[in-house]
C-alpha cells in the first residue's frame, strides 16, 4: 500500500467557506509567504477580545496538529487570494475534503502541494457523522491509488485530475513541471531558429 499522507481529521462542519473566512484581508499586508497560520480562520478562532474562542473546532485540545480538514461544500470560494491556501498549509493542513472547492483555489491548492478531495455530499455526511462519535479519526491517503483509509470506516475511492496527481507525487509545482520539458522546449526553439532563421 502506497501511503501518500496519514493525517488526524478534523471536521468544520460549514458550508461556503470564502477566502476572506479562510484569512481576513487585513493579514494580507505582508509581501512574504510566510506566517499567515497564525490568521487562519482569524474570526472564528479568537474572540473580539483576542482570547482563542473554546468553541471553534480547532481551538479543541482533541484536534491539535490536525493535518486533514473535513469541511462542505464550494470550499475556498470568494477571492482568488493564494494566501488561503498558504495560511491552510502554514497552519499545517495537507489535505481537505469538501464537496466541491472554487476553481482558482483548487488549482493553488496543488500548486502549493496540498491535495482537495471532492466526495459525495452522501460520504462527507457519513464523516461528519463519525466525527461526532470519534475525536480521534485518522486517515491514510493512498494517492497512488486514490483511496482514503482509516480503521473507523470503510475504503472511500476519490477522483482526481491526473496533472495534479503527477504534480503532488512528484513534489513539482507548475514551474517545476515546465522546467522538467526544458529539453523538449530547447529542441523545439533550435528546429524553429534552423527552419525560420528570419525571425
Amino acid at each position: 500500500m502506497s501511503i501518500y499522507f496519514s493525517g488526524l481529521m478534523a471536521p468544520l462542519d460549514k458550508n461556503n467557506v470564502d477566502t476572506d473566512q479562510i484569512i481576513p484581508k487585513q493579514f494580507l499586508t505582508s509581501t512574504s509567504r510566510d506566517g499567515f497560520d497564525a490568521a487562519l480562520f482569524y474570526d472564528w478562532r479568537y474572540l473580539d477580545n483576542g482570547e482563542a474562542n473554546p468553541e471553534f473546532i480547532l481551538n479543541r485540545p482533541c484536534y491539535q496538529g490536525a493535518q486533514i480538514l473535513l469541511t462542505r461544500d464550494n470550499f475556498g470560494c470568494g477571492s482568488s487570494r493564494e494566501h488561503a491556501p498558504w495560511a491552510l498549509k502554514q497552519y499545517g493542513f495537507e489535505v481537505i475534503l469538501a464537496e466541491s472547492f472554487a476553481d482558482i483555489f483548487f488549482n493553488n491548492c496543488g500548486n502549493n502541494q496540498m491535495l482537495a478531495i471532492a466526495l459525495p455530499a452522501q460520504i462527507l455526511e457519513d464523516l461528519f457523522v463519525l466525527s461526532e462519535q470519534h475525536d480521534d479519526i485518522h486517515i491514510d491517503v493512498d494517492l497512488e491509488n486514490q483511496q482514503l483509509r482509516s480503521n473507523k470506516f470503510a475504503p472511500i475511492s476519490f477522483d482526481i485530475r491526473k496533472d495534479v496527481k503527477e504534480r503532488l507525487l512528484s513534489g513539482l509545482d507548475f514551474i517545476g513541471v515546465t522546467e522538467t520539458l526544458n529539453p523538449q522546449i530547447d529542441a523545439f526553439e533550435a528546429k524553429l531558429a534552423a527552419e525560420r532563421p528570419w525571425q
